[in-house]
């Protein structure tokens, strides 16, 4: 039995044609959230339209070869454009070449002939080294930006403050209904604790400051609909476009911080990285904060305290080493 399982079959069907089942294994096997899903698709048919530029539609699995795979991320990363006109940054191939990696470990799993995940390489990618996080003066000035007179501008504070105060991904806080926070009021003064299901369908807890539960319920109380979504778009006269997309919040956030006069490049994630810069920074501890953030492994957390520890640096060197200046040994 293990030795059939070990032996490896050539597929007749072409790499695109795969795909649908693949996705299928995503969901009933692996467990994967439906955002997960659409990314693959997403990225997997980026590939297959690249495989119709080498007049390869019908390529088989067994025929992929490693130049292939190395002619691919040549594309990716010299000649790729996106919509803007822009090259794709290094994390944008690594999410693209990630996904050809599944399909291949798919093809294993499933017997079917095909290069090894393993030499799809990933590109070197130093951003972990200049992640950006806001200082809670600038958290404040974009807080302040949208015009709360009326339900957009209430709805577009209550975003951000939530976003804030609890490190949610923003495909998590898309996801929201309005009973998943039916328990949090505006008058309490300790946080409270509700449950979102996040990366890999894997539920965790996430706590809402006083603060920024009060924003939400004020939000809601302005609303006179009864639809499910926590953040609906008011636009929308479409039943089923009301729930906010992703999309949607990454350009209201982007069109804040420009507002709100910040240079950075700020996106909904920006929020995320600065609530775990900002407790590690007041002395959280590593494993509290995976947890709260959601991070299967440690290592993924532990790329904040490069942050951490660029900002320690700083304030010893402003409050503390400019007093040694003037000690310095002679020669």
């Amino acid at each position: 039995m293990i030795q059939l399982l070990c032996m490896s079959k050539r597929s007749t069907n072409p790499i695109k044609h795969h795909i649908t089942c693949f996705l299928e294994y995503c969901e009933v096997e692996k467990g994967l959230s439906d955002n997960t899903q659409k990314n693959y698709n997403h990225h997997l048919a980026q590939f297959v339209r690249w495989l119709e530029r080498q007049d390869r539609p019908h390529c088989l699995a067994h025929e992929l070869t490693a130049d292939d795979i190395w002619n691919y991320r040549l594309y990716l990363a010299k000649k790729y454009r996106t919509n803007t006109g822009a090259y794709l940054s290094k994390a944008s191939q690594n999410r693209l070449l990630s996904s050809l990696r599944a399909l291949l470990r798919y093809f294993h799993v499933r017997g079917i002939e095909a290069i090894a995940a393993s030499d799809v390489t990933l590109a070197k990618d130093n951003s972990s080294q200049s992640l950006t996080y806001l200082p809670l003066p600038d958290i404040l000035k974009m807080l302040e930006v949208p015009d709360i007179t009326k339900k957009k501008g209430l709805r577009d504070r209550a975003i951000m403050e939530l976003l804030f105060s609890s490190g949610l991904r923003v495909s998590e806080l898309v996801g929201l209904d309005v009973t998943d926070v039916a328990g949090i009021t505006d008058a309490s003064n300790r946080s409270f604790e509700i449950s979102v299901t996040g990366k890999r369908n894997v539920t965790r807890s996430i706590y809402i400051s006083p603060r920024a539960a009060s924003w939400v319920t004020t939000y809601l109380k302005s609303r006179t609909d009864a639809l499910d979504p926590l953040f609906i778009n008011l636009a929308s006269r479409f039943k089923d476009h009301h729930r906010l997309t992703p999309r949607a919040i990454h350009m209201m956030v982007v069109k804040t911080a420009a507002l709100a006069g910040l240079s950075k490049k700020i996106t909904p994630h920006t929020f995320r990285h600065s609530y775990a810069t900002d407790l590690l920074s007041h002395g959280a501890d590593l494993r509290s904060v995976q947890e709260l953030l959601g991070h299967k492994n440690v290592a993924t957390t532990q790329i904040y305290t490069h942050l951490t520890n660029t900002q320690l640096r700083k304030v010893h060197e402003q409050f503390h080493a400019r007093h040694e200046d003037d000690s310095k040994p002679t020669e």
